[in-house]
């Protein structure tokens, strides 16, 4: 092992949607919106403003500035309120409007919104409210979230199993201890067989016979008091052999147990109980780590999931990847008590191969031939953080962590040997000191311990240690596979659930007996309803003009778009090399069909010939075509391009989106070669679908909304936001997180979304420029962000001022509720405030998850009234008790149906409520607006709104600068995008067009 000084060294360890049941429904009349048709879940104000004979002039823009929620948008300085040019006034809105705000006393929507930094009025009588700055609170334990109103009654009703199972809350005394190590490791590894030899050596004497868990770091839980408040222990590991025949020292350390504190069990049982406001995290996490210990000895752990060769077959992935199965295990507080969550599981592993094996599988080539420098990037980036164990010393397999790759080849490299400089070869180090000859010279060395004093290990004397996860991003080929092998069909995902409790055997594990708890053996039974699907409206013109979705699906035959859009101008570039000019012209003549049949207005041939393209000449084919249109057709723009792509591109996709969006605003179509030659009139349906939604068209509308009949919504103009933020991939270190928040822009339709994007800090969820001032020169301190823009986008799109908000946020973990909350919301009352006095329309703010562990069964797999085709329970089911909260508003809906594997339920969870939406309404609302998903005719598993935003933000990366040390196939091109800057701030995302952030061009 060549090093650069004699002393031998070692890096340290690391740790590593449905038809009710009966006679179908007959389609509810199209008719004109009428106070009628108000959702009984309205309160007595909506209803009497639904009555009120002005009711239809309330947002009209020309009257007269007035009432809490009348007066002007108008983008003026900070203070002025509504004065300033090009102020949308409206009208005042009648008294009894007012009325759901003035419900409570004093209203507690006031005393909760206390202190988030904007104004709050407290409506007096007779006087016209006034607002009032409130300082923040103190802590985010002054906010509360909303109380379930109730369980829903919509539906049918109907059972299903969950993959929760119930625990038995302990009536022990538990009791935490504070540990400190000495010499202190950063390993949980080190640190659990450190505190293991300890209760080996001690638990009979001085632990008085308790057995204690561990949860690798600082803490100590026993289920009882330790005979003392303070002890230390000396406790030896054995050190591995070097391999130099020097002799074998054990490691000392120092371990020092001192009393901390009894876990309160009691208020986790008034929590439980629902007496309780907040949840005792200590004493759920004391009973998470006692569930654990015994599978973190047994498996590899990540996360929360245990993963192990033994708990299911490898599968390859490829490039020297493989997955383990696993299960996923988390301690949940709910209506049922306590409940072990436990799913099926499945990542990728690097496999346990010679180090050399590794890199011919990874680059898919002869490596006895010397690397490129292409080569060795991809072999660094893989290896790098890797642990392996050198195979050249015999029984000794001492393991090192690879920090690097060398850029010279093993028989170029040389290292001084003493202080004096005295250089020698890798090749002659391995032969005097291990007598080893070095077979594979013309690699590079594995580079093991720091940078400034690395240790040179050639590929060929290393294995990689088995049990390591695969952090990095995988491929699409790698996620294929990986997908095939966690696709599994309800009957056989439950089946292997129960396999894995089985087999866990938790009545037997010593730690959950030490501590009393005790696991049901069995699946919970919970009530769920069956939601009806939505009635949709399609354009009077077809033949047929509503459709009732049968099983989450329905299909275009027979219908016309309600709102088809319009394309005079459009032309077509053809990518890609495989496609002739005729077959190019044979595609876009039969999609401009499709598009004419579907209900729009489509020219039949393009403004000029379809234009064929080098990929790696994309900026300049599309800004000539772009020019040669505007010269043809002057005073008019191109208001579509097809774009005919090969079906590997590379970054060709994302260039060409950018140009378009960010510098030509203009929208896109683009579409595979394997398509093209296909010609299928599903996929030629679907694009239809797509580009009608991007040129400013609606696919269809819920009837319900046309009615007026949606609950809190139609009663009421009401705009629904998606929020969402994604991250860089595994591996990425520094790229920013990429924020979208999408807005409806039509009232009662809630149809059509406009969508904003924008860069922020990496891995930061809060979104930043939801709302932002800043200081002009001349103008003084500005507003804007995304919310505030959105809100005049509306006002201008509909004619109507929002008086209430519903915001769909996506991607928040529980942990970061209460954070998100806070900044978010007083983000959108500071951007309301911005635009007017006291204009606070109401907000109901609600998180959507989907990366949750909660799996929904039919009772019968058998029983066709309860699954669909794919043997998932149908779309519309939706549970409300049982798993759910103790006492917040939340529930689990399965909007969609099931295509292959297990479905999996969105978990929606309300922070805040100041529109008081029942249960029914809000879910039944959710599940409707699943059925106006743009891009199919299917209901989706998320509300749109927050799956708009989704897309949004990660088109938005296709905006940002490529990692340099990504080299693609084909040239990207050099100006300035969205990325760090070298100061380490973030560069903004380049602006969208006007054109093209008013429609939905993410779809």
């Amino acid at each position: 092992m060549p090093r650069r000084r004699k002393t031998p060294r070692e890096d340290e360890k690391g740790s590593s949607p449905p038809s009710s049941s009966g006679a179908s429904p007959q389609p509810p009349p199209r008719a004109a919106a009428s106070s009628s048709s108000t959702p009984p879940q309205a309160s007595q104000g909506a209803l009497a403003m639904a009555r009120h004979p002005q009711y239809s002039q309330h947002y009209q823009v020309g009257g007269t500035s007035g009432g809490r929620s009348g007066g002007q948008y108008s983008q003026s300085r900070s203070g002025r309120g509504g004065g300033g040019t090009g102020g949308y006034h409206g009208q005042q809105q009648p008294q009894q409007q007012q009325q759901p705000r003035q419900a409570p006393a004093v209203s507690a929507v006031v005393e909760q919104f206390s202190g988030l930094g904007v104004e709050v009025s407290v409506p007096a009588q007779p006087a016209p409210p006034q607002p009032s700055v409130v300082a923040p609170p103190a802590s985010s334990k002054a906010l509360r979230f909303p109380l379930r109103p109730g369980r829903g009654q919509t539906g049918v009703k109907c059972i299903v199993k969950v993959n929760h199972f119930f625990a038995e809350l302990p009536d022990k005394d538990l009791h935490h201890y504070d540990v400190t190590i000495t010499p202190e490791v950063t390993s949980r590894g080190v640190n659990r067989a450190v505190m293991e030899q300890l209760v080996k050596l001690h638990r009979d004497s001085s632990l008085g016979h308790r057995l204690p868990v561990y949860d690798g770091r600082k803490s100590l839980y026993t289920a009882g008091p330790l005979p003392f408040h303070y002890k230390d222990f000396q406790v030896s590991l054995p050190e591995e052999d070097d391999g130099c025949g020097t002799p074998r020292r054990d490691r000392q350390f120092k371990v020092v147990i001192k009393f901390a504190a009894r876990a309160d069990l009691h208020h986790l049982g008034q929590f439980l109980a629902g007496r309780q406001a907040d949840a005792p995290q200590e004493a759920l996490q004391v009973l998470d780590i006692v569930l654990r210990e015994l599978p973190t000895h047994r498996y590899s752990p990540v996360g929360r999931s245990f993963y192990s060769p033994d708990l299911g077959r490898r599968q390859p992935l490829g490039d020297g990847l493989e997955s383990w199965r696993g299960f996923y295990q988390s301690i949940r507080p709910t209506q049922m008590g306590l409940s072990l969550n436990i799913d099926m599981s499945s990542t990728a592993f690097i496999e346990p191969l010679p180090v050399v094996d590794f890199v011919g599988k990874l680059l898919n080539k002869d490596i006895s031939r010397p690397l490129s420098d292409a080569d060795r990037i991809k072999i660094k980036k893989a290896l790098r953080g890797v642990k392996v164990e050198v195979t050249h010393r015999g029984t000794m397999r001492r393991k090192y962590r690879i920090s690097g790759l060398t850029s010279q080849p093993t028989q170029e490299l040389m290292f001084p040997v003493d202080d004096r400089g005295t250089m020698k070869s890798v090749m002659e180090y391995f032969r005097d000191t291990y007598h080893y000859t070095i077979r594979s010279p013309s690699l590079p060395c594995l580079q093991v311990g720091n940078q400034e004093r690395p240790n040179y290990l050639p590929m060929e004397v290393c294995k990689i240690v088995e049990g390591q996860r695969y952090t990095k991003r995988l491929n699409e080929r790698q996620v294929t596979a990986l997908l095939k092998v966690t696709c599994q069909r309800p009957r056989e995902r439950e089946l292997d659930i129960l396999q894995t409790v089985y087999h866990n055997a938790y009545n037997q594990d010593p730690y959950a007996q030490e501590f009393g708890i005790r696991i049901s053996d069995r699946l919970a039974l919970v009530e769920a309803r069956i939601l009806p699907a939505p009635w949709l409206k399609y354009h009077e013109t077809g033949r047929e003009k509503d459709c009732l979705p049968q099983d989450g699906t329905w299909n275009m035959m027979n219908k016309k778009m309600v709102d088809g859009g319009t394309v005079n101008y459009w032309a077509c570039v053809n990518f890609s090399r495989t496609v002739q000019d005729n077959i190019a012209r044979g595609f876009c003549n039969d999609l401009a069909q499709m598009c004419l049949i579907s209900g729009m207005a489509f020219a039949a041939e393009p403004i000029i010939p379809v234009h064929a393209a080098r990929p790696d000449q994309v900026e300049r084919a599309l800004k000539s075509v772009y020019r040669e249109v505007q010269s043809k057709v002057k005073g008019k723009e191109l208001e579509l391009l097809i774009a005919i792509l090969p079906d590997n591109n590379g970054s060709l996709y994302g260039d060409l989106k950018r140009i378009c969006e960010t510098d030509l605003g203009l929208v896109s179509q683009c579409c595979l070669t394997k398509h093209v030659f296909k010609r299928g009139k599903q996929y030629l349906a679907n694009v239809a679908l797509k580009i009608n939604v991007k040129v400013g068209g609606r696919n269809t509308v819920l009837v319900d909304a046309l009615s007026r009949r949606l609950p809190l919504v139609s009663d009421t103009p009401t705009i629904i936001f998606g929020a969402d933020v994604t991250h860089p991939h595994p591996g990425e270190d520094s790229s920013p997180s990429i924020a979208a928040v999408v807005a409806s822009q039509d009232w009662p339709e809630v149809t059509k979304y406009a969508g904003l994007v924008c860069a922020q800090a990496h891995r930061q969820e809060l979104i930043q420029d939801l709302y932002k001032t800043w200081v002009d020169p001349q103008k003084g301190t500005m507003n804007g962000g995304m919310i505030r823009e959105l809100l005049i986008s509306f006002r201008s799109a509909s004619g109507y001022k929002p008086g209430r908000i519903i915001f769909y946020r996506d991607g928040v973990s529980e942990g970061q509720f209460y954070q998100v909350l806070l900044h978010e919301l007083d983000a959108i009352r500071k951007a309301c405030a911005s635009l007017e006095p006291n204009y606070q329309p109401l907000v109901t703010f609600v998180v959507v998850q989907k990366r949750h562990h909660t799996r929904l069964f039919a009772n019968d797999h058998d029983d066709t009234r309860t699954t669909d085709k794919s043997g998932n329970i149908l779309p519309g089911t939706v549970v409300d008790s049982k798993i759910c909260h103790p006492t917040e508003f939340d529930f689990y809906l399965c909007s969609h149906a099931g295509i292959q594997g297990t479905s999996r339920p969105a978990h929606y969870h309300v922070l805040w409520d100041e529109n008081k939406f029942t249960a029914d309404g809000l879910q039944s609302l959710t599940n409707s607006l699943c059925y106006t998903y743009a891009r199919c005719t299917r209901s989706v598993s998320i509300v749109p709104p927050a799956y708009y935003a989704h897309l949004a933000a990660f088109r938005a990366r296709f905006y940002m600068e490529p990692d340099a040390s990504e080299a693609g196939s084909v040239h990207r091109n050099t100006a300035p995008r969205a990325g760090n800057r070298q100061d380490g701030s973030i560069r903004p995302l380049p602006a969208l067009k006007d054109k093209v952030k008013k429609v939905m061009f993410y779809c």
